[in-house]
Parts: structure tokens; C-alpha cells; sequence
């Protein structure tokens, strides 16, 4: 079970701070990719919250090989968000109050994408000017990436 599952055991849907990482991961003509979230039904970033012992960087390498099935290297760290607009509230009424580390990679070669069917339905490359519904906090990634 991971961390945030076992702490969602013992105090239910009630806010957590949660730790986390996200990538934004760009093809070589300036895509990037996003991932089609099995809880939101609403399209993301790779993304996922820090297990024990784990570096950042790493859970943002996890989160994206588990959702996307690319294994990265070479993340740049670009910035961290955090405050009242980092809160949120899953549809199953779980509450966070997120801190998320931001890092960007481009991959040059085009591997298969195997998006892994518990978390994300499907992982596809868009181009900024044609994005489909995101999360909030996807939207606010985005926009602090002056990608919006």
C-alpha cells in the first residue's frame, strides 16, 4: 500500500498534506504529454505523491513510467507550487493540499506509450493550442510554465 493510501486508512477523506511531483514531458516539436486520469476522468500531468525514502526527482521518474510506461532521465527541476490554489478534492471526496515539484525532460525518440490501466486510461502528446479538459491543478502547472 502506498503512504498516502495508508494514511487515507487511519483519517479518511480529511485534507492531507501531500508531496508530490510532476513532469511535463515535451516531443521534439514542443508537445508535451498528458495523461487521461482514471480518477478525474479529466486529462493531467504525470504525476503522483513522494513514497517514504524517496527523492523527488524519483517519484517524478515513477509517476511517469507507471502512467506512461517511458522510462526518464535527464529531469530538469523547474519550480515548486504550493499555497490555498494547490487544494483539491478528488470525486471520491478525498482532500489535499498539495506541494508539487515541477520538472520538464524532452525525449527524443518515440517509445511506445503503455499508460498503466488503474491510473490512466490513455497517454498522448498535444500541442498547446489544443488541449483537451485538465485538472485543476494541471491547469495551474501549466500556467505557472507559461504554457497556457
Amino acid at each position: 500500500m502506498s503512504y498516502i493510501l495508508d494514511l487515507r486508512a487511519k483519517v479518511g477523506s480529511q485534507p492531507l498534506i501531500s508531496v508530490g511531483a510532476a513532469v511535463i514531458i515535451f516531443n521534439e516539436t514542443g508537445q508535451f504529454l498528458l495523461v487521461h486520469r482514471t480518477d478525474t476522468r479529466t486529462w493531467g500531468l504525470p504525476a503522483g505523491s513522494k513514497e517514504l525514502n524517496e527523492a523527488l526527482e524519483t517519484t517524478a521518474q515513477r509517476e511517469a513510467c507507471e502512467e506512461t510506461g517511458l522510462h526518464l532521465s535527464n529531469l530538469t527541476a523547474r519550480f515548486t507550487l504550493s499555497g490555498p490554489n494547490c487544494q483539491f478534492t478528488y470525486p471520491n471526496g478525498d482532500q489535499i493540499d498539495a506541494v508539487i515539484a515541477v520538472y520538464d525532460t524532452q525525449v527524443t525518440q518515440q517509445q511506445p506509450l503503455t499508460p498503466q490501466p488503474s491510473e490512466t486510461s490513455e497517454a498522448r502528446f498535444f500541442a498547446p493550442s489544443s488541449l483537451p479538459e485538465l485538472t485543476p491543478l494541471t491547469r495551474r502547472v501549466l500556467a505557472r510554465a507559461a504554457l497556457l
